[in-house]
Parts: structure tokens; C-alpha cells; sequence
């Protein structure tokens, strides 16, 4: 059985509570997921902002093969993995969008490791990080990606998500 909230997490951008600077209709990155003409990108924010929940639901609307890894848990052992099977969707059309988490857990030599293949189209890097991108990511990889920032959520955006989660478990909350 999946844990409440895995089975409440957000699958398109319509069900996703906050960062409306980033996907308002005039916003770059919202554009750019309508479009399909997705960027590499890192979503910065504190935990709880909904950086892989955004990154799961850009990768859904976006036609494309969606690659997973973990810095703290993969390597560059797992790159290469991702790498040879992103050549194989590559061959039939299909981009590989690989969504990394805790990417600044990366060391500079693993972080290079990237470089090339979205220096040549084979992966749509999507890094998550609760740290500074300034500080934690090298210049190379940074360069070569938008930065996008995460607010905590307000008070009435988490409302918005507690009311979900009652609807959804079919309870309420009596004063």
C-alpha cells in the first residue's frame, strides 16, 4: 500500500498547489512545458516545495522517456545506465528527461558527468537541490541550465492540500 502522500501527489500541473511565479501562463517555464520544448533545468527550493512533484508532472507532459536518480543512493555507474537506455528511445524518437534528486550531493567529477550528453540533446536534465546552485553545482553544469527557485508554500496553498487530502480520504475537519 502507498503512503497517503504518494497516492495524493499531484499528476498535472492543473492539481499542483504553489510556485505560481513559475507557471503562470506567461512565465518561461509553463510555456515551455505547453510547447513540449523542454530545457535542463534545477528546481531550487527548501523541502516541501514540490520540486520532484513539478518534476514528475513536467516529464508526464512532456513526450518523453522519464529517467530517475538519486545522488545520494546512484552514481556514475547509474548514469550510464541512463545513458544507454536514453540512446534507445533516442532511436525511436523519444527524448529522455532524467530527473535528479539531491544533485547537489553530486561531486564535481560526477556532476561533469552530464555534461555531454545535454550538451548533445540525449537528456533533458531536471536536478532538484535545497542548496544554493551558486555554490553547490560547478560552473560547467550550471551554464549549461535555468535555475528556477521554489517558495515555501503559503499558509492557504497548504490549506488548499490538507482540504485535498480530507476530500480524498473522505473526512473533515470539525471545529
Amino acid at each position: 500500500m502507498k503512503p497517503l502522500a504518494e497516492n495524493l501527489r499531484p499528476q498535472v500541473l492543473d492539481d499542483f498547489f504553489g510556485q505560481s511565479h513559475l507557471l503562470s501562463d506567461n512565465h518561461p517555464l509553463k510555456q515551455a512545458i505547453d510547447r513540449q520544448q523542454l530545457h535542463s533545468m534545477i528546481l531550487w527550493g527548501p523541502s516541501g516545495t514540490g520540486k520532484t512533484t513539478l518534476a514528475r508532472i513536467i516529464a508526464s507532459q512532456v513526450d518523453g522517456h522519464f529517467a530517475q536518480m538519486s545522488a545520494v543512493l546512484d552514481g556514475v555507474k547509474e548514469l550510464r545506465a541512463v545513458v544507454e537506455n536514453a540512446k534507445k528511445f533516442q532511436n525511436i524518437g523519444q527524448k529522455t528527461i532524467l530527473f535528479v534528486d539531491e544533485i547537489h550531493r553530486f561531486n564535481k567529477a560526477q556532476q561533469d558527468g552530464f555534461l555531454p550528453h545535454i550538451e548533445s540533446g540525449l537528456i533533458t536534465l531536471i536536478g532538484a537541490t535545497t542548496e544554493n546552485p551558486s555554490f553547490e553545482l560547478n560552473r560547467a553544469l550550471l551554464s549549461r541550465l535555468s535555475v528556477y527557485v521554489l517558495n515555501p508554500l503559503s499558509a492557504q496553498e497548504l490549506s488548499q492540500i490538507l482540504d485535498r487530502a480530507l476530500a480524498h480520504e473522505q473526512l473533515e475537519i470539525n471545529n
